[in-house]
């Protein structure tokens, strides 16, 4: 590509960072590593390495059909852009014979946090696989370039980072490319994925792009956020990406990317530029005008609100009480709530809070302490840990709700280590067993008919799983008590849509512009409010459960229900 179009693509960058910074927790400014692909030829071996050498077993992973090659024919620069092409040859290289080649690029630089972006152009031939990704610098793989020297940690604990898939999910619609992680608590087919369509995908060239910060992982194309991986409890086990990482471009062929067609000759993958910001200048600025203070509180919740400003964009904060703790994250100078979940009732709660920004700095004022006491126990809606029989985790979620003369219950289990999960209903006097019907997920539902309006009825719920069961407290409840938060409906506001089970993130589609964006709690607190990013909202702080979703736009309001898994 010639270097005025180079000159207008930076500044097309630049523009665009202006928009991604707005969307990404931290944001990285400077440019400490790059390939332009200004020089014909051989790629630049101080930049690159071919891996070529076998997994033991004479095939790559994933039942792919290439050989990985150092050939020119197979990587190449060319007119300002690096190509990877996938051939259909026999070719025979440590004592196997393959019918396909191919190129597999590491690069010899690693990193830990940081922004990539990658602008290129990628084959949508059916059976290919073009991929760019990264890999932590201590994985044990033989042929890698960093394995003789720093393989110290086996796949996936090493931590993988897919900044762009194409070619394995048949399923979704023409121009879909995926972004996954890949750790310990899940590999493989993993959940920890996204994805967004590209459009004219295969002619246009697009930039994909990756910002890792100690807080999340979030993916982008052309600039706009698209999935954002922030695992609530960051371990060894869903958070190995504490550590340097290295960048990998290929192209893969069959395998889990299907069946290579017979008249299949050759595709290529075009890369324009390769780029890793961070920020060089060590930030000594401490966060400032630091403040915490008690928001909602319920009987099984507590709710803090917190506030910092700090030059990096990004707070961190930490909350300690008795033995447990929570670590979360806001936006310089905007107030972040959150929930404290899974509390007994009328009990007294002390937290200290601590505020710090990504480069460990310390608020002068750390750390304030609050103290606070749940409310008694209410029996419509909550969310509680306590058993009488066996033990829970995370706990479970229930709700109550008088139709007439019936009482629906419905229970949700927030354990996910539980499988083979059924549910029954336990009355308290005279005792009796009810199986419950499974709604969906964890979440089972019974409804009793025959009540009296103004009794009181006591309830709990036995799960049974493999290897064992846990049974809820016993719930009282008083027929016809309905506390559950109404849902209003402004029937001229329906065209939107979002996700929903959500885990993360909040995806919202809409024809009109949401001004703003409310989350209760079934009980009828806020849990969140919003008015910044409503397309796209953080709701990794909730515990896992049923909310109601109130969006605003204009003079228009409408409730929804949705489930944070």
């Amino acid at each position: 590509m010639q270097n005025f179009l180079k000159i207008v693509g930076f500044l097309l960058c630049l523009l665009n960072f202006q928009v991604v910074n707005s969307q990404v927790d931290v944001g990285y400014n400077d440019l400490v590593w790059s390939d332009e692909f200004e020089n014909n030829g051989v790629i630049n071996a101080s930049k690159w390495h071919h891996q070529t050498q076998i997994p033991s077993g004479g095939n790559w992973y994933n039942g792919e059909e290439q050989h990985y090659t150092n050939e020119l024919a197979n990587s190449f620069v060319e007119n300002g852009v690096l190509k990877i092409v996938a051939k259909k040859e026999v070719y025979t290289n440590q004592g196997y014979t393959k019918q396909y080649t191919s190129a597999r690029l590491n690069s010899k630089f690693a990193f830990t946090y940081g922004r990539v972006d990658i602008r290129a152009k990628i084959p949508t031939n059916q059976g290919t696989w073009p991929a760019l990704w990264l890999l932590g610098k201590n994985i044990i793989e033989p042929g890698a370039f960093f394995s003789a020297t720093n393989g110290t940690t086996s796949w996936p604990a090493c931590g993988e980072i897919d900044i762009m898939e194409h070619g394995i999910t048949p399923w979704q619609p023409s121009g879909y490319v995926q972004s996954a992680l890949h750790t310990p608590s899940s590999f493989g087919n993993t959940v920890n994925h996204g994805g967004t369509i590209a459009n004219n995908l295969g002619n246009d060239f697009h930039v994909y792009s990756m910002n890792w910060s100690p807080n999340q992982i979030t993916f982008l194309l052309d600039g706009v956020a698209f999935y954002t991986y922030n695992p609530a409890v960051k371990n060894a086990s869903t958070w190995p990406f504490i550590a340097d990482q290295y960048l990998l471009l290929n192209i893969a062929m069959g395998g889990v990317a299907g069946t290579i067609p017979s008249n299949f000759s050759q595709a290529a993958m075009e890369i324009d530029y390769v780029r890793v910001y961070q920020n060089v200048q060590v930030d000594t600025q401490i966060p400032t005008n630091f403040s915490a203070s008690v928001g909602n509180i319920t009987s099984s919740s507590i709710e803090l609100l917190l506030n910092a400003i700090d030059n990096s964009g990004t707070v961190n904060y930490n909350i300690t009480y008795g033995s447990s703790s929570i670590s979360t994250f806001g936006t310089s100078g905007v107030q972040k709530s959150v929930i404290v979940p899974n509390l007994n009732p009328n009990t007294n709660y002390t937290f200290s809070v601590t505020a710090l920004d990504a480069s460990g700095n310390n608020a002068s004022n750390n750390g304030i302490i609050l103290n606070a006491t749940t409310l008694g126990f209410v029996g419509c809606n909550g969310t509680s840990n306590i058993a009488s029989q066996g033990t829970f985790s995370l706990g479970y979620n229930y709700s109550f709700e008088t139709i007439g003369n019936s009482v629906k219950i419905t229970f949700e289990l927030l354990d996910t280590d539980k499988v083979g999960l059924f549910a029954y209903l336990w009355r308290a006097a005279p005792f009796a067993e009810t199986p419950m019907t499974n709604v969906s997920g964890r979440i089972f539902t019974h409804t009793i008919t025959g009540q009296t309006i103004g009794s009181t009825i006591n309830y709990a719920v036995k799960f049974a799983f493999a290897n064992g069961m846990s049974v809820t407290q016993y719930i009282p409840y008083v027929v016809g008590n309905n506390c559950t938060l109404s849902q209003p409906v402004s029937n001229d506001f329906n065209n939107f849509t979002f996700n929903n089970p959500i885990h993360d993130v909040l995806l919202i589609t809409s024809e009109n512009p949401i001004d703003k964006i409310e989350i209760y709690s079934l009980i009828g607190s806020k849990v969140l409010e919003t008015q910044f990013n409503t397309n796209q909202v953080d709701i990794s702080n909730l515990s896992k459960g049923i909310y109601i979703l109130t969006l605003y736009s204009g003079t228009k309001k409408t409730n929804k229900k949705i489930i944070k898994h």
